[in-house]
């Protein structure tokens, strides 16, 4: 008889999640117990403090109004968590080949379309371009040294503009150098570019520079980040 398969790993439950979410923050931002233990504690006084102000004050009112500001408290501690953990995420893969690949592909929302996969990367250096295509028209990304990415860019945009003429294409550069964008600014850099291209054009210019594109399943991925590692955790 065969063999039974294995059950299929069970996902982590919420506070598990929760845990590793704080963790993981923690580790980025030491003081972030001190922090959350603030927020609570600010939480719960303004609660208490609306029981003593709106009549009729009463020990009943006073317990549920601390209550209330508890939760809010608590669901404030909550959003500042995540959103440290973002800056934790970024913090963690800056300057890591391959962080640029791992934002566009997950920071970019639908309304943009990208890979983690380069477009063009030296293997030697592992100096990487990548390419999101949006209705702010094309934008093209290196990874690295400007003076080495030089090449890799030019040909990219070159095709580009072949296969898209009239369609914006703009360059960014990742990095911390004069002009360069930060990787944790990446994201929003991109999404606050005008929009260009209607929806219809953008469907077109993905569809003519996929077909224009060489393969790079040859091409080696660049090492240093794992994803699914990097990714801050989320409490679902």
């Amino acid at each position: 008889m065969a063999a039974r398969s294995s059950a299929p790993e069970k996902s982590p439950g919420f506070f598990s999640q929760i845990r590793t979410l704080y963790t993981f923050t923690q580790k980025a931002f030491p003081w972030l117990p001190f922090l959350l233990a603030g927020i609570l504690l600010v939480g719960a006084g303004i609660g208490v403090a609306i029981g003593f102000l709106l009549p009729p004050v009463a020990i009943w009112s006073i317990i549920l109004w601390g209550i209330t500001g508890l939760m809010l408290g608590l669901l404030a501690s909550m959003m500042t968590m995540t959103r440290l953990s973002t800056r934790a995420m970024y913090k963690k893969i800056d300057g890591m080949p391959g962080a640029t690949g791992h934002v566009l592909s997950t920071s970019l929302g639908r309304s943009w379309q990208a890979s983690e996969m380069p477009v063009g990367i030296n293997p030697k250096t592992q100096e990487a371009v990548y390419r999101a295509v949006g209705r702010g028209g094309v934008v093209i990304v290196g990874e690295g040294a400007r003076g080495r990415l030089t090449r890799l860019v030019n040909d990219e945009r070159s095709k580009v503009q072949r296969v898209a003429a009239g369609v914006p294409v703009t360059v960014l550069y990742v990095g911390h150098g004069e002009g360069d964008v930060t990787i944790a600014k990446l994201a929003s850099t991109i999404k606050a570019l005008p929009k260009k291209i209607d929806r219809t054009t953008q469907a077109a210019v993905i569809k003519r520079i996929e077909s224009v594109s060489q393969s790079l399943t040859s091409l080696p991925i660049p090492k240093g980040i794992d994803p699914t590692k990097a990714r801050a955790p989320r409490p679902r």
